[in-house]
């Protein structure tokens, strides 16, 4: 029997993004990671394999991403502008603790929209596509750990205005043998303290309410 063979699609990174729903910049950093296959033109230019776009639109974390716990977009602004919900996302191994998290956070005064991502490569693709206003996650978990995943994100454009908090078991002689977190991220214990990260999202949630006032001022004028 002849074989066929099969011809491989490539897409630019910018089609790359359409498709995925996220910017450039995070398929460039999904690149450079791994979770996308993708070759550079001899004018240095990137172009995605299509087949591996299409993994990433079947995968587990994204379809958790579908089923993310959404907020009527039937609120408005005084100015009459949508608002937009309070996003959480959480990051962690332990499936039970996925559960208890969503539990407690569906009573913050907030009404957070929740996702859950149960790893680090998880987190990072719905990262990318759901851009939290706070991001809980823990450090110690099989395949991409949280310390890779906070490193990856540092050049993710999407988390630029995220509240990062690291729920950990780790002490903090561990935490500094594994090169600890990056400046700015407050480290709480394990067990979780859900009193701690509903103070945390209180003080986040209002300041966007201020920015989102302002930006309502700004565009009257």
């Amino acid at each position: 029997m002849k074989e066929v063979a099969i011809e491989k699609t490539f897409c630019t990174t910018r089609v790359a993004a359409g498709l995925l729903g996220v910017s450039v910049g995070t398929i460039q950093v999904w690149v450079e990671n791994g979770l996308l296959q993708a070759w550079k033109t001899a004018g240095g230019h990137r172009r995605v394999l299509r087949a591996s776009i299409d993994r990433l639109l079947r995968e587990k974390s994204l379809e958790m991403q579908a089923q993310t716990d959404n907020v009527t977009n039937s609120a408005h602004t005084p100015q009459g502008v949508p608002m937009q919900p309070f996003r959480v996302l959480v990051v962690e191994d332990d499936e039970n603790l996925l559960r208890l998290y969503r539990s407690r956070l569906a009573g913050w005064p907030m009404a957070p929209s929740v996702s859950l991502a149960n790893g680090g490569v998880s987190g990072l693709l719905m990262m990318g596509r759901c851009s939290p206003d706070l991001l809980i996650t823990d450090l110690s978990m099989p395949g991409m750990d949280g310390f890779t995943m906070l490193q990856d994100l540092r050049h993710t454009p999407e988390l630029r205005h995220t509240t990062i908090v690291v729920v950990t078991g780790l002490d903090t002689e561990e935490l500094a043998r594994k090169g600890g977190v990056p400046e700015g991220i407050e480290v709480l214990p394990k067990p979780v303290p859900f009193d701690r990260l509903r103070t945390i999202a209180t003080m986040v949630a209002a300041n966007k309410s201020v920015a989102r006032e302002r930006a309502g001022h700004a565009h009257e004028i």
